[in-house]
């Protein structure tokens, strides 16, 4: 099933290691360039600057190698929205459908004036919900 955001990005030089595979590192690149893309779209910011959320916890499951110059899909959705603290989930994959990696954050609702959490939104629970419809993982 899509994700509710997707975007595509190619495997540059820079993005290799040393067996010139994708580096590990760089996954949780993508995972972060989608997910921004996906909140400035949601939430019609004008810059990630202006999002309220801080990242709490990351992590990657990697399944396939992936090389210089292929294209791959990373998709991203909210997954579980709690009191103050929220998962999205991600699927990276090829152009020919092979599984390269998943992924998952937890992101937690901040206060960067007082500095500190706060509880989700009504607003932004509404706003996830009409976006992603009834999309589950």
């Amino acid at each position: 099933m899509p994700y509710p955001y997707e975007i595509t990005v190619e495997v540059a030089f820079r993005d290799l290691d040393v067996l010139g595979h994708l580096n590990h590192a760089v996954y949780f690149t993508y995972m972060e360039t989608a997910r921004t893309k996906y909140f400035v779209e949601l939430l019609h910011l004008k810059g990630p600057q202006e999002l309220p959320v801080i990242l709490a916890e990351a992590t990657c499951s990697y399944h396939s190698a992936a090389f210089f110059g292929e294209r791959l899909r990373v998709g991203v959705g909210v997954s579980r929205l709690g009191n103050k603290s929220f998962e999205m989930i991600y699927q990276i994959t090829a152009e020919d459908g092979r599984q390269v990696a998943t992924g998952k954050t937890v992101m937690v609702m901040y206060d960067y004036t007082n500095d500190e959490t706060i509880p989700i939104p009504n607003e932004l629970r509404a706003r996830i919900h009409d976006y992603q419809g009834d999309w589950s993982p």
